[in-house]
């Protein structure tokens, strides 16, 4: 595990981002500790995961590969960025597009980060609580708008407001754009 580097929160989160966007588990060791720890709150019946996992090994295997098998042209954006290079800890609210590998259908949902940094391990995530709030799913049908949506909006920091500005209008994205709006910048 090549950890001598040490990485600011925001290159830690967008590294995370690439990695788990583009199914690349040899990247999170850049931005994981080894000891790291998953927790996940799945407030939807549209989506699953694990609880929790352990270490490096096994957050990779829930957020990157077994993610990655299930699903392609993921975009994942982060309403808020850190303001200090090295946090002890930081909360960002999320949205995420993709489409399922079999079938097409497509998914938007968004929730709550929960960052917690190493100060022993070179800035890396030591913690990560992942909140789902909202999972919308949608039939392959509705995939070219959301897709061309998601891929106008600044990667992978976005504001809220260009976010909800530009949102297609179908009325199953109406829980997103309420989440957009419920929520402060």
């Amino acid at each position: 595990m090549n950890q001598s580097k040490a990485i600011n929160a925001a290159d830690a989160i967008r590294t995370y981002v690439f990695a788990k966007d583009g199914n690349r588990p040899e990247v999170m060791k850049d931005a994981f500790a080894g000891d790291c720890e998953l927790e996940m709150v799945v407030r939807t019946d549209v989506i699953s995961f694990p609880r929790s996992a352990q270490g490096l090994e096994q957050v990779t295997k829930v957020l990157v590969t077994n993610f990655g098998d299930q699903y392609e042209n993921v975009r994942t954006f982060c309403f808020s960025r850190p303001e200090s290079e090295h946090l002890p800890h930081f909360r960002c609210d999320w949205l995420v597009g993709m489409s399922a590998k079999e079938g097409g259908a497509v998914r938007v949902g968004c929730g709550h980060y929960d960052w917690h940094f190493g100060s022993d391990d070179r800035g890396r995530v030591k913690k990560l609580a992942i909140d789902i709030e909202i999972m919308c799913l949608l039939p392959v049908k509705m995939s070219e708008p959301i897709m061309q949506w998601l891929a106008a909006l600044p990667y992978p920091w976005c504001s809220r407001i260009q976010a909800c500005q530009s949102i297609p209008a179908i009325d199953a994205l109406a829980p997103i754009k309420q989440f957009f709006g419920s929520t402060e910048e």
